[in-house]
């Protein structure tokens, strides 16, 4: 099979939180004591060792889809990229939706490889009325019906399925309020411009948790922000959430990160990916 383009890594460190138990099929929880708070998979620690993971072979873009391919060929391509990452000490993986049920449980029981299943939520746009709307108003009523429709259906598929760890919702959706496109631009500085928008995207986030903890109670949910931007309004508006995730690319050094999210917002940290910064 020809390879994909691995993108950046990912651990759990955990803060801070109060204990809880998630899946039916594996004994997940987050356990609070004098050391801290870490997640614990059947009694026994778990380190986090992860990457961001898809699969799109060279010479495609993302229409490419996996998923839509023969059951022989998806197995081929799973059997040769897990084994690399199994191989790498990687024991999670990060995917998008998409990813049918019985092939989380399939890396999970071929490779020991957990899924944390991620929806974007209107990161890139959505279709309203038929329309594509290219930044998504969390304040529409219209938007608000997709986005509770599409976490709803994505619940009620995936909670039972063996393999998967957390749900994951958003990715960096607080700098689509400031850049009007997917394409990547300067990370914004705190200067509250949006902050009506974030108010109105949050409390849509919070409603997200809230819909998939009534439908599974056995899976954690954790929210994807761009670094700690809004944590303020995170922290008032998302108190739904089990574990706060977060993109940062600050160098050679985490910052205040892990202080600040601890005093602001009191929840486990998931570095959903890290890195340096460009200038």
């Amino acid at each position: 099979m020809k390879p994909f383009i691995i993108k950046s890594c990912f651990l759990l460190l955990l803060l801070c939180n109060s204990p809880y138990v998630f899946s039916q099929t594996n004994k997940i929880e987050l356990k609070k004591d004098c050391k801290g708070t870490r997640i614990r998979i059947d009694g026994k620690d778990f380190f986090i060792k992860g990457m961001n993971w898809d699969y799109y072979p060279i010479g495609t873009n993302y229409e490419y889809i996996l998923w839509n391919k023969p059951e022989s060929f998806i197995r081929e391509a799973l059997d040769s990229e897990m084994l690399l990452l199994k191989n790498m000490g990687v024991n999670a993986i990060r995917v998008y939706t998409g990813i049918p049920p019985e092939w989380i449980t399939y890396v999970y029981k071929q490779y020991g490889i957990y899924t944390m299943l991620n929806h974007t939520f209107g990161r890139y746009g959505l279709t309203v009325d038929g329309q594509w709307v290219a930044n998504t108003d969390y304040a529409n009523p219209k938007v608000e019906n997709i986005l509770l429709g599409e976490i709803t259906m994505l619940a009620q598929k995936y909670k039972d399925t063996e393999g998967l760890m957390l749900f994951l919702i958003g990715n960096e959706n607080n700098y689509g309020l400031f850049w009007e496109g997917a394409e990547t631009e300067n990370i914004p500085a705190e200067n509250r411009m949006s902050t009506e928008r974030a108010v109105n995207m949050y409390k849509l986030f919070n409603k997200a948790a809230l819909t998939i903890k009534s439908i599974d109670k056995n899976h954690p949910v954790a929210i994807c922000n761009g670094d700690l931007l809004f944590l303020d309004i995170i922290a008032r508006e998302c108190k739904a959430f089990d574990i706060f995730g977060t993109n940062i690319y600050r160098g050679v050094s985490f910052g205040d990160t892990f202080r600040k999210a601890k005093k602001e917002y009191g929840k486990p940290v998931l570095l959903t990916e890290f890195g340096g910064r460009c200038l």
